[in-house]
């Protein structure tokens, strides 16, 4: 690895979201402290959260943005190590939280109440992916055959899954502990381990798709389950993809996730999803597969995500949208703006009116079914909040993402 003082710097930004336990609670008042990687005597920013639980989104140096575009430069981002602290909480420390320039990394933060002892939880960040050593893919077939009918249920169509479990560690490691991750936020975190958020968008969207693809294939196929497994997936790159436990993700990412996450990857004649292996295509090879910097090459020429995936995984492939997305009251119709009514609207009224109990930011509605001047509003401030576009447009990417907190908003309510 190549290490050099930098000269000439960028800025990347940097906001934290507190929670307790869930995104249904945000935590108001909790104190930020930022420090340099290994510091801990120097105090760069202290910050305070909201009533939503955020703080106010800061400015940090960060490598020149030429470092994340090849891969002989040196590290293309810088560290920093963060404290959080909130009354009846036990204290955060996180370190290596990566700061890329011209991004914006949002660092997650889930407060455990204080019981008994008030223990400091501590995480490390592990290197990105991309610059880190970490073991290549074994190679595995694309397509698996289905575990047996009277083992398991064999859906007719893929599913977008709740809740995946996350094996942190080697398959046959028992010792690992298990996650239990949103969806979303699993696909949001991979790619933050495993690609820039400074790449072309047509990258980033390709590389998430092949995420999706290969994710939602061991969902579909029962892969770790049929061999007797308690998870759905690992955190081992030998043999899926980078997951790394409290590590901060990127907003150009996230938005992208958010924009297709019920997207995969398929070819004709087959039901499951792809599983779309890659590698990074400079330290390893894998002729067969996407290699991240060349999708990154294409993309850099203008190539959308659909091409660049059919350029490496061949002109047969397709996109699917999944059938059905688990753990949600409604499926998306259609998007909703100033002017819409009906009962998708009136959908959209009461789950908002819910999530404002604990999000006091978005204001109350009339539940009448016309999309006015105080919805529009509304819907904006939940997009702020949760790091989408501001449009005030309710497409797939809103109304999934106001589901998603309005069941964990209600979940919370029934266990009151």
């Amino acid at each position: 690895m190549q290490y050099r003082i930098l000269q000439n710097t960028d800025r990347g930004g940097l906001k934290i979201d507190t929670y307790a336990g869930t995104v249904a609670r945000p935590v108001d008042n909790a104190r930020v402290t930022v420090r340099p990687r290994g510091d801990s005597q120097k105090i760069l920013e202290e910050l305070v959260t909201d009533s939503s639980g955020q703080s106010p989104e800061i400015e940090l140096a960060a490598p020149p943005v030429e470092y994340s575009m090849e891969p002989a430069e040196p590290m293309p981002y810088s560290e920093y190590d963060l404290d959080v602290t909130a009354d009846g909480f036990e204290p955060v420390h996180i370190e290596g939280v990566q700061i890329l320039p011209d991004s914006t990394a949002i660092q997650p933060v889930y407060l455990k109440p204080i019981a008994g002892r008030n223990e400091r939880e501590t995480i490390q960040i592990p290197r990105h992916v991309l610059w880190g050593e970490y073991p290549p893919k074994t190679p595995e077939e694309e397509v698996k055959p289905l575990p047996p009918a009277e083992n398991f249920v064999v859906l007719p169509n893929p599913v977008i899954p709740e809740t995946i479990i996350v094996h942190a560690g080697a398959p046959a490691n028992s010792s690992a502990p298990n996650y239990y991750v949103p969806f979303k936020d699993y696909i949001k975190n991979v790619a933050s381990c495993e690609i820039y958020a400074t790449w072309p968008e047509s990258t980033l969207t390709a590389n998430i798709l092949a995420i999706v693809s290969f994710t939602l294939n061991r969902v579909y196929t029962e892969w770790y389950r049929g061999k007797g497994y308690p998870f759905t997936i690992t955190n081992s790159t030998a043999y899926d993809h980078a997951f790394q436990y409290g590590r901060n993700i990127f907003e150009q990412i996230s938005r992208v996730v958010d924009d297709v996450f019920s997207m995969y990857i398929t070819r004709p004649n087959i039901r499951q999803p792809l599983l779309a292996q890659y590698c990074d295509g400079r330290k390893v090879s894998c002729p067969q597969w996407m290699t991240q910097w060349g999708s990154k090459s294409l993309g850099d020429q203008g190539w959308p995500a659909i091409n660049i995936l059919k350029n490496f995984y061949g002109w047969d492939i397709f996109l699917m949208n999944a059938t059905r997305v688990e753990g949600v009251p409604q499926s998306f119709t259609g998007s909703l703006q100033l002017g819409s009514s009906g009962t998708a609207v009136r959908t959209i009224q009461e789950q908002l009116n819910a999530v404002s109990k604990n999000y006091p930011l978005i204001p109350k509605l009339k539940a009448d079914g016309i999309f006015g001047a105080n919805t529009l509003s509304a819907v904006k401030t939940f997009q702020n909040v949760f790091n989408l576009p501001s449009t005030g447009i309710v497409n797939s990417a809103t109304w999934y993402k106001i589901s998603d907190i309005y069941v964990a908003v209600t979940r919370l309510g029934e266990l009151k």
